[in-house]
């Protein structure tokens, strides 16, 4: 047999996709799962998104699409991103992808050559490193201690960046964390990014309507109009809009720099699924109320997982701003033994051992660049959770 890519040495398989695998062979079997593991709002799409995709359908807009999107969309994007971020951005300077996965690579294809440093705030979501390698750059991971709440510290950030610094990957509200940055943090970050002029910034937003307990999101290029010529902006209709299926991600940035992110997606996958760009810009210019409906409840949902969480033995859990995560520190379950005679040596023990003795699904910290932590996503429902964590505190009481 032929031998498969080299490349694929450096990018396993999504932590988060294996957990759901294995919490789906489970179900199989006919064992009741709760998955804590898939960061999929448990919502329904808004009715006037999926209205406008029937009627795209019904009056032929089935065609091939733009690559860079449709200009009915690109315009709900230019709204949204004045509404929202304060930023103006012109419809060349605006692209839309297969979701907001595809724009991040997009972005990474343009600008990294081999050997290209790429700063990615740690933990971070299980993607960006992988891209990164499949670009062809190295990822430079910065810790961002919990005692620091999981923000990125501006002193950390200078002493990451080498002549070989290329971009700067930042994602607050975060996965896996749920950590935002003030304006004031935010401003720090960029008063660093200001003294290095060629490095690229990469923004991912998709979070910007999470956050709790009167927290304001900014993002960098509002706070810092100085950076918005080298700042891409990324953002999409999944989370705040219960649109994961739909698959549409956007951006806005320098227009030269975004006229190679579609050359990029040209190649790959071409334009979007013309019926999900007309239900996502009806979502985008649609009511908006609800967002911040979905929001309370799951600030909510933060605050009944955070208290439970707090009271399971050997579990510590910071409560975050934003996203709809925890990641709660498991260090004193570590050199322990279950109930089902397992040791508990590292946080993949900890889940492998959860999923398959309380049947809960979460995700090991060391996939997302920190251990020993879990990352818990509570997009689901808030008696699903309760029950969830009651296995968790139990499964704790029966460490010895």
């Amino acid at each position: 047999m032929p031998a498969l890519a080299a490349r694929l040495k450096e990018v396993p398989p999504s932590a988060s996709v294996v957990m759901t695998v294995k919490a789906r062979e489970l179900q199989a079997k006919g064992i009741e799962v709760i998955s804590l593991a898939v960061g999929e709002p448990d919502f329904e799409t808004p009715p006037g998104a999926i209205e406008a995709a029937y009627a795209a359908a019904l009056r032929g807009d089935t065609k091939y699409p733009p690559q860079d999107g449709t200009r009915a969309l690109k315009e709900a994007i230019q709204r949204k991103f004045r509404r929202d971020n304060n930023l103006d951005y012109a419809l060349d300077e605006i692209m839309v992808g297969n979701g907001g996965k595809q724009v991040l690579m997009n972005a990474m294809l343009a600008v990294i050559d081999p050997g290209d440093e790429v700063i990615i705030p740690s933990p971070f979501w299980i993607s960006y490193a992988d891209m990164v390698r499949l670009a062809g750059g190295v990822p430079v991971t910065v810790t961002c201690p919990q005692n620091n709440g999981f923000r990125l510290r501006p002193e950390d950030l200078e002493a990451a960046i080498t002549p070989r610094t290329k971009l700067l990957m930042l994602n607050f509200p975060s996965n896996p964390t749920g950590a935002a940055c003030s304006r004031a943090e935010m401003q720090a970050i960029a008063d660093v990014m200001l003294r290095h002029p060629d490095i690229w910034i990469l923004s991912d937003d998709m979070y910007e309507h999470m956050v709790y307990d009167g927290f304001e999101f900014c993002t960098i290029a509002e706070v810092e109009p100085r950076l918005k010529d080298r700042t891409v902006t990324v953002n999409g209709v999944s989370k705040t809009y219960a649109m994961t299926g739909w698959r549409v991600g956007f951006c806005g940035g320098p227009r030269d720099l975004v006229k190679a992110m579609v050359n990029m997606q040209g190649q790959i996958s071409s334009g979007i699924s013309t019926i999900s760009q007309a239900a996502a810009a009806a979502a985008l210019d649609g009511p908006q109320d609800y967002v911040k409906e979905r929001a309370a409840i799951y600030k909510a949902r933060r605050d009944l997982v955070v208290e439970m969480l707090n009271q399971a033995p050997g579990i510590t859990c910071h409560k975050p701003e934003g996203a709809f995560y925890v990641f709660p520190n498991i260090a004193g379950c570590l050199g322990r033994t279950t109930q089902g005679g397992r040791r508990i040596e590292t946080d993949k023990d900890f889940a492998l051992a959860l999923l398959e003795e309380k049947q809960v699904a979460t995700v090991h910290g060391a996939a997302y660049g920190m251990s020993p932590y879990l990352r818990i996503s509570y997009a689901t429902g808030t008696e699903a959770l309760r029950e969830a964590c009651t296995r968790i505190q139990d499964f704790c009481r029966g460490l010895t």
